[in-house]
């Protein structure tokens, strides 16, 4: 399975399944895709500063 997070939004690639488990798993710890995005893209930016 494979995630690609980029500003506009993400894109899961793999088995009906694993994409069902992964959204599951990251429902507990982010209440919207958004949010989600948001944090990954704070991650990086710290990266890089």
């Amino acid at each position: 399975m494979k995630i690609y997070v980029h500003d506009q939004g993400i894109t899961l690639a793999g088995k009906a399944w694993e994409i069902k488990q992964k959204l599951k798993e990251y429902q507990k710890q982010h209440k919207l895709v958004k949010d989600w995005i948001n944090s990954v893209n704070k991650t990086v930016n710290n990266r890089i500063s």
